[in-house]
């Protein structure tokens, strides 16, 4: 059995790494209010941006958009977001494990790979996939700025025809409990030109003139539109990290505090057996005196 200064020691170190994973919980419950937030707020821009873009393609019958239609695949492109730091639990693994799973079975020059985040790019890198991007760094509160580069690179490099389809891949979130790992189509943007809301009976529709033409607004909407997407996916991932963390600094806190309780028990069994001991010895000593 271990002596108490070392049962003492192991106490104290526990006790240091849970007042860590306790500051750490409450940090990433406070990020995870704004980063909530955020999301919430992008969702309705991404949603009528959509709407607008749907409306123009489908009044203008422009719904053959090179970005718009689907085309033989031959390369695809894969957006993977994950988050620059670990302590996240399975946040980083899930997504990670549902790129590779998408590009099993695939040669190098079928597809290749967008990072953003360190933890993916450092995944990828190390084991030589093909990497052609990559955004580290990110602020605990990013803006459309920090991943315009990467952004408008894979949007550009789907309007030249490198790549004939791009997938992102992020943890969307739920709640703080729950991050569900998903892969979406992002271009083409099949569904987009094929929406036609109905109007509801009484609606008065109006039909509008654009210029120089609804092809010209197109061709400025849709890149544009495809990048929103990307930014709406890295809010996404945003809030699963940080609800991901507390949940895991949640778990480490109450792990710290079983481990406690354990050593303390230990810590008053060794101190029972030295005193146990002692008394022993002492009782010895004035028996051996008395014979």
């Amino acid at each position: 059995m271990a002596n108490t200064r070392d049962i003492r020691q192991r106490i104290r170190s526990v006790k240091n790494t849970q007042q860590i994973t306790k500051a750490m919980k409450m940090v990433a419950a406070a990020r995870l209010r704004r980063a909530q937030e955020r999301t919430e707020q992008a969702r309705p821009y991404a949603a009528k941006l959509e709407e607008v873009i749907g409306s123009i393609a489908s009044g203008s019958g422009s719904t053959n958009h090179p970005m718009l239609v689907s085309r033989p695949v031959k390369k695809t492109g894969y957006v993977v977001i994950s988050s620059d730091r670990g302590l996240a639990g399975s946040f980083n693994a899930q997504v990670i494990r549902t790129a590779v799973n998408e590009m099993r079975g695939k040669s190098q020059n079928e597809y290749a790979v967008f990072a953003i985040g360190r933890k993916a790019r450092d995944f990828f890198k190390r084991r030589g996939y093909p990497l052609v991007g990559e955004v580290v760094g990110l602020s605990d509160n990013p803006t459309y700025a920090d991943i315009k580069s990467v952004a408008t690179q894979v949007v550009q490099l789907f309007q030249d025809g490198v790549y004939d389809e791009v997938y992102v891949m992020y943890n969307e979130f739920v709640n703080a409990l729950t991050q569900v790992p998903v892969s979406r189509k992002l271009l083409p943007l099949e569904d987009v030109g094929g929406k036609k809301e109905t109007p509801a009976p009484g609606t008065i529709t109006a039909k509008y003139d654009y210029e120089p033409s609804a092809e010209a607004v197109l061709d400025n909407l849709l890149p544009k539109y495809a990048e929103t997407l990307i930014f709406s996916a890295v809010l996404e991932s945003k809030a699963s990290e940080f609800g991901a963390r507390m949940t895991a600094m949640g778990a480490a806190t109450d792990n710290a505090a079983t481990i406690i309780n354990g050593l303390t028990l230990a810590l008053n069994r060794a101190r029972q057996a030295a005193i146990t001991t002692q008394i022993t010895e002492i009782v010895g000593g004035v028996a051996a005196l008395e014979s």
